[in-house]
């Protein structure tokens, strides 16, 4: 057998094995995946910890920490963000940051990045601009093992934001 017949017979070995592989997920994946639950859930956040600093410089990270309620005014748990600046201009920076959600029946993470409208070169303590962002949740334990789908992040005040956290995963 020549080299040229080896590759051949190789590739289409592979061939055959990754399309026997994908039939198989498809058609055994599909009969044991459990059916998408969705549910949204509203929690509020009061900022207790930050460690932003006046001037953001490109590389030097910073943390928020908030804690959350939910619609009754019950304490739920805690947000914490860490936070990475990857450009800085005067009109904001843009920021790539992970988020965990300590929550009393489980954890929430997710991961982000986005332009961040503050001036960079302080934050406001009156008259901060409102905003958002949204980050996509990475998984989950306890409640919320094998979660996945994304939690936007309203910020009205400097010391307030608003989470609407959007889970789709398997039912339980």
């Amino acid at each position: 057998m020549t080299d040229m017949d080896r590759r051949s017979l190789l590739q289409l070995t592979s061939a055959a094995t990754m399309a026997g592989g994908l039939l198989v997920g498809a058609t055994g994946g599909a009969a044991h995946a459990a059916p998408e639950a969705a549910r949204q859930i509203v929690l509020r956040g009061r900022r207790t910890g930050a460690n932003i600093p006046d001037v953001l410089t490109t590389g030097t990270p910073y943390f928020v920490r908030y804690d959350l309620s939910d619609a009754q005014g019950r304490s739920v748990g805690t947000e914490n963000a860490h936070c990475l600046p990857v450009a800085v201009g005067l009109d904001g920076s843009f920021v790539v940051a992970t988020l965990v959600l300590s929550l009393d029946n489980g954890m929430i993470t997710a991961a982000t990045a986005f332009q961040r409208p503050l001036p960079a070169v302080t934050e406001p303590p009156v008259d901060a601009r409102q905003w958002s962002h949204v980050f996509a949740i990475t998984g989950g334990t306890g409640a919320y093992d094998g979660a996945s789908g994304s939690i936007t992040i309203e910020h009205p005040t400097r010391d307030e934001d608003v989470l609407t956290i959007d889970l789709t995963g398997p039912s339980s």
